[in-house]
């Protein structure tokens, strides 16, 4: 007997039990243990690190406009939504996760995540309503107020209306004695002040929707914006009549007092950073600094400083930085419009340089809208020119409803450093060319 042979037929009989045997434990194992290489996807970039604005554009009265993002950064078109007819203002959500447009000749507000442009919603509000503007400090509920219309039958009252940001439907119409063209709510998000109608102005409790007691005083005048403090405890309203801001305690609504602007005043900002009121007038040609931290009546407390500007100012933005306002004038004369932004040192109110825009002929063929006799009126645009500055401070963005299109300002040299067109209206072509840009009439800063 060859003992060799069955010494080597034992091994291979023990080697091949051996690989059987780890064949069962590595299927045992699973996928989980297995030594697999699996590249790790890096988490996409999250869109509210980007600073953007939003361009708001008219389309004419019969025509859809559109809502266009820019990316602060690139100085890009990064997408456009179609809104409703006539849109003439807008709001952004706190926290930035939604836009809400204002459709004056439909009756409807629209509104999108900004980072996807394909999805609007539009939310219906009832016939005659004429919304024109838009405000909130919630995430929660956004507010629209709206015109009303006589002429209906029965009439369309003046509202407020308050829409669920969960689900875009209106929960409440609040009902009021004028029609609002102007909503300011305070930072803490407990009272909406209401203004318009000749001398309206009142608060809205934000909890249950009540309103409160009218406001009254004889500084009250066509008042024609409101604003808030960044500490909640002051509300200030500009009357275009009166040429007086008005300065009212919000814990009371009392007015503590008002301060001269010049009568014909059309514009104020509140700026956060310094704690200041800016108000444009095209009647003056003026811009006026307010200091905001102390009552400006309390004691007598005259303007920072007040400076002449070209030919009606219509709006003025300031940076974050604290270092500078720009303002936004346009001159109609002639058949042109002529626009230019004026940009001053808030240090001291000196001009630090002024910034040619565009001198183009007005469109008398197409309904652009953009020459309204009263800014508050439907279906014309609230501002022939607005201007907005980002959250970083590095640009400043001017719409100009005449020439069709947005201008970016480079603030590091205060240089023009591109027009973006809007979208392509829907009016008529001639031979063959396309049509003319949607006009411009808003633009909003996002966080």
């Amino acid at each position: 007997m060859d003992l060799s042979v069955g010494v080597v037929m034992t091994q291979w009989r023990g080697a091949r039990v051996a690989v059987l045997a780890l064949i069962l434990i590595w299927s045992g194992c699973g996928d989980t243990f297995r030594p697999v290489a699996v590249p790790i996807a890096p988490p996409p970039p999250d869109p509210k690190s980007f600073h953007f604005v939003l361009v708001i554009s008219e389309n004419g009265p019969n025509n859809a406009g559109a809502s266009t993002r820019i990316d602060v950064s690139g100085d890009t078109n990064v997408g456009v939504a179609t809104v409703g007819l006539a849109p003439v203002h807008a709001t952004l959500l706190p926290n930035g996760n939604r836009i809400y447009v204002a459709n004056s000749l439909e009756d409807t507000v629209s509104s999108y995540a900004p980072s996807n442009a394909t999805l609007v919603t539009t939310t219906s509000l009832p016939p005659g309503s004429g919304p024109i503007f838009m405000h909130t400090t919630e995430n929660g509920t956004v507010y629209v107020a709206n015109l009303g219309n006589n002429t209906n039958v029965p009439p369309t009252l003046p509202t407020v209306a308050a829409i669920s940001t969960a689900t875009n439907v209106v929960t409440n119409n609040i009902v009021l004695g004028f029609s609002p063209i102007v909503l300011a709510e305070t930072p803490d998000a407990k009272k909406l002040y209401a203004v318009g109608g000749g001398n309206g102005a009142v608060s809205i409790n934000t909890i249950d929707k009540s309103v409160n007691p009218v406001i009254t005083d004889s500084s009250l005048g066509s008042p024609v914006w409101v604003v808030t403090r960044s500490d909640s405890q002051r509300a200030y309203v500009l009357n275009q009549g009166t040429g007086k801001v008005m300065v009212i305690d919000t814990s009371s609504d009392a007015v503590l007092g008002s301060v001269s602007v010049g009568a014909g005043a059309n514009f104020m900002l509140y700026d956060k950073t310094r704690s200041r009121l800016y108000v444009t007038n095209p009647t003056a040609n003026t811009v006026t600094a307010l200091d905001a931290s102390v009552d400006p009546t309390n004691p007598p407390n005259p303007p920072l400083f007040v400076v002449p500007v070209p030919a009606s100012p219509h709006s003025v933005a300031a940076l974050a930085d604290g270092s500078r306002i720009y303002v936004a004038s346009v001159v109609v004369s002639g058949g042109s419009a002529t626009s230019q932004i004026t940009v001053i040192n808030a240090s001291d109110g000196s001009v630090r340089t002024t910034i040619p825009l565009s001198t183009v002929g007005i469109d008398t063929a197409n309904p652009t809208g953009c020459g309204a006799p009263n800014p508050f009126a439907q279906p014309l645009a609230r501002f022939r020119v607005f201007v907005a500055a980002s959250a970083d401070s590095s640009r400043v963005y001017v719409t100009n409803c005449d020439a069709g299109n947005t201008t970016i300002i480079r603030t590091a040299d205060d240089t023009e450093v591109l027009n973006v067109p809007a979208p392509l209206s829907d009016f008529p072509t001639q031979n063959g060319a396309n049509p003319p840009p949607q006009n411009p009439v808003f633009v909003l800063a996002g966080p």
